[in-house]
């Protein structure tokens, strides 16, 4: 039994370590929501590239980010979460600086697959650094807060990544991540302390992670390449159908070897299954709504890169605001009470969109209330799904159960940002509206689902 003093002291390291693991968090979801606004950009500079094409900059991060976050995690808790951490950040850092020195979309997309890399080591082994370092009774706050933090860096990602774009061009996006990740590893080696479960023994199922990547790469290339190809052409009916097949390998695979790269035991627990369905729809929308609404600014409302950033601003301050009193309901309350209102809140801010939004801008009377009533929803479901997640899980298990809801989140990612493609097209000027449309409808959908998925969430609330 430890000391009072002990205890306090033990709690006051385990907030510094959540501030230090956070610091890298930080970068990781900074780069995300900066690209989102840097894409136009992108653009730019190789105009010669197809957008689909050019949505790989995007989706090669995050294919490569979901397939090797649960590895990841199985292999922190093996060898070590702070050594896999610390060795994540120096890749992502280094993988940034090659992003931004990139000649060409293809080395890009090369540099942003090898970043990708270290951001699956340092996710998973950051969340679970933090739910070992905090006692039970605090760890939702402590992971909602470790939440929030990429509501802050989607907050802060759009402005900043406007100014940088508009002054400095896209590459400072990723010179970005160069200082804070020297600052996270020269502190992270001081403070940090090794933890580790003594039972993980075996190395996660490589094959199985190359099925993984193969199935939810081709899925969202047939997504995306349906336009160019059309849905009816064999090639998008065969890339998708292989695609769907090789996940079910994937999955049968799973079941089948003794170390899986992908553990469905965790879904015998209801609330984990239901949790991580509602993330992949939600996460779907998620990326879907900052990646379809940056180029809705751009392209219809005619916005420069600085001004979409300032646009989309609202939003995410608002993740950010509501995110800590959505944790401390949570520790409270459960989580249920919190993911069916987010999901109708976020669906009545895309519903705004849909039957409001003009070709004239309309900052205040739509835009301003439809971020709000967005950005609340986000605040109530994004770090509160993954809280629910890992919420019931056995401790030697936080770093893959963080790692497969996280995986799951950014498959979700790859398929709204095809979907955006796929939806958008390549309308003629007169019918762009209408492309977006179809995008704000496809969000009212994603928040609707998620809601109704989040009834089945039944949590116990107020461990000890």
């Amino acid at each position: 039994m430890l000391a009072p003093n002990d205890k306090t002291n033990n709690l006051s390291n385990a907030w510094k370590i959540l501030a230090l693991t956070n610091l890298a968090v930080f970068a990781a979801s900074l780069d995300a929501t900066v690209l989102f606004v840097a894409f136009p950009s992108i653009q730019n500079t190789f105009s010669g590239v197809s957008p689909a094409q050019l949505s790989w900059v995007l989706n090669a991060y995050t294919v490569f980010y979901a397939a090797l976050l649960v590895p990841a995690g199985r292999l922190a808790d093996r060898i070590g979460r702070r050594k896999v951490f610390l060795s994540g950040v120096a890749t992502f850092t280094l993988a940034s600086v090659l992003c931004g020195i990139a000649p060409s979309p293809e080395l890009l997309i090369a540099a942003r697959s090898f970043q990708a890399i270290g951001g699956a080591m340092l996710t998973p082994a950051s969340l679970a650094l933090i739910l070992t370092a905090f006692p039970k009774n605090k760890r939702a706050t402590a992971v909602t807060i470790w939440g929030a933090v990429g509501g802050l860096a989607a907050a802060i990602g759009p402005s900043l990544g406007g100014v940088i774009v508009q002054t400095c061009g896209w590459r400072w996006a990723f010179f970005l991540n160069l200082p804070i990740g020297v600052i996270a590893i020269i502190f992270g080696s001081r403070l940090l302390f090794e933890s580790r479960d003594l039972n993980a023994k075996d190395i996660p199922d490589v094959i199985g992670v190359m099925l993984s990547i193969a199935g939810v790469g081709l899925a969202a290339l047939g997504i995306v390449q349906s336009n160019e190809w059309g849905w009816n052409d064999n090639r998008t009916i065969i890339t998708i159908v292989v695609g769907i097949a090789l996940l079910i390998l994937f999955l049968y695979r799973s079941t089948q070897v003794k170390s899986p790269a992908f553990d469905l035991k965790l879904f015998h627990d209801p609330n984990y299954r239901f949790a991580n369905l509602a993330t992949l729809v939600f996460g779907m929308s998620f990326n879907a709504m900052f990646f379809g609404l940056i180029l809705f600014l751009t392209k219809v409302w005619g916005y420069s890169t600085l001004a979409a950033g300032l646009a989309i601003t609202p939003g995410p301050l608002m993740v950010a605001f509501v995110t800590p009193f959505a944790g401390r309901i949570a520790d409270t309350r459960g989580h249920r009470v919190l993911i069916v209102p987010g999901g109708i809140i976020f669906a009545m801010g895309a519903l705004l969109l849909y039957t409001q939004a003009q070709v004239t801008p309309s900052f205040f009377a739509i835009w301003l209330p439809s971020a709000i009533l967005i950005g609340i929803g986000v605040g109530l479901l994004l770090s509160i799904l993954s809280s629910a997640a890992v919420h019931s899980i056995p401790p030697n298990q936080f770093a893959v159960g963080s790692a497969i809801n996280q995986a799951i989140r950014q498959i979700g990612s790859v398929l709204g940002i095809a979907i955006v493609i796929a939806l958008l097209g390549r309308p003629s000027p007169t019918e762009l509206l209408n492309a977006f449309d179809r995008i704000f409808a496809f969000l009212i959908a994603g928040g609707l689902l998620t809601s109704l998925i989040g009834i089945n969430i039944k949590t116990q609330s107020k461990e000890v």
